[in-house]
């Protein structure tokens, strides 16, 4: 296992600049996406793949990870709302170029939403059509994973285990989206034999992020886990400030030196 940052923990950094923390942090790695002064440009990456990559190259950090989303939001071309597959496939064929031209491991994508008109088990019969169909995508078996977050229709680890027993999809595993709901930890656990990519912040019931001293999850445990399912892939630090799930309240540095010393110790123990 090996340590990542997230680029949108660092709103008002540029992708150059993200990867400047990450070499001070000693941090060899960065996930980049769509937000923020550090996104990427969405219109390059499906017009001209391999243009996109070699942008990444000077950045003297690797990339662990992708994340892409279909439209403009969470909600837009969502893979729950029908009448989006076809739009989907085309655009994550050319992310998946893109994804191979940079060396990127990884590409997460969101499973959706409950979209007006439907109910979850609604969402979940159609996000598991649109996950079969876009797993075929040339590339898409060794790549894709789906991150289950808060006000998705994937909020529990049995929909989420559902989801994988009818698509074979693997992860991009978050426990703060299930511990802010108040699932305990050990609930989370089998969804680690899953991962293909880990994202680590602090929470506890009711907040999606918390300081590092004042959350719940046991990140040994956590840690020890994925190791026992065989884990080897990237373990992103993402603390963020964002006006989302109320984690605008935190010193993101902060909190990214305490998870990187804490994951290191365990790590590498004296």
């Amino acid at each position: 296992m090996r340590l990542s940052v997230t680029s949108w923990s660092f709103p008002q950094l540029s992708l150059e600049e993200v990867a400047g923390v990450a070499k001070a942090l000693g941090i060899e790695a960065i996930d980049v996406g769509l937000f923020y002064r550090s996104a990427l440009d969405r219109a390059e990456i499906l017009g001209d793949p391999a243009g996109a990559a070699e942008r990444l190259r000077g950045l003297g950090v690797g990339v662990a990870n992708y994340y892409h989303l279909f439209g403009r939001d969470p909600q837009d071309r969502n893979l729950a709302l029908p009448g989006t597959l076809d739009a989907n496939l085309r655009d994550l064929d050319a992310v998946l170029r893109f994804a191979e031209a940079g060396g990127i491991p990884t590409v997460f994508i969101l499973p959706g939403v409950v979209n007006p008109g439907q109910s979850r088990g609604d969402a979940a019969r159609v996000a598991a059509e649109s996950l079969r169909a876009l797993l075929e995508v040339p590339g898409a078996r060794g790549r894709l994973c789906v991150e289950p977050h808060v006000q998705s229709w994937a909020e529990s680890p049995d929909l989420v285990r559902r989801l994988i027993d009818d698509t074979g999809v693997r992860l991009a595993l978050d426990y703060a989206h299930f511990v802010c709901l108040g699932f305990r930890q050990e609930e989370v656990d089998p969804l680690a034999a899953h991962a293909a990519h880990v994202h680590l912040r602090q929470a506890r019931p009711g907040a999606l992020q918390a300081k590092f001293a004042q959350g719940t999850i046991n990140f040994p445990a956590l840690l020890g886990t994925l190791r026992d399912a065989g884990y080897e892939g990237a373990l992103a630090l993402e603390a963020v400030h964002q006006d989302y799930m109320g984690t605008l309240h935190d010193d993101v540095l902060t909190e990214t030196v305490l998870m990187r010393d804490a994951v290191r110790t365990w790590l590498e123990p004296r």
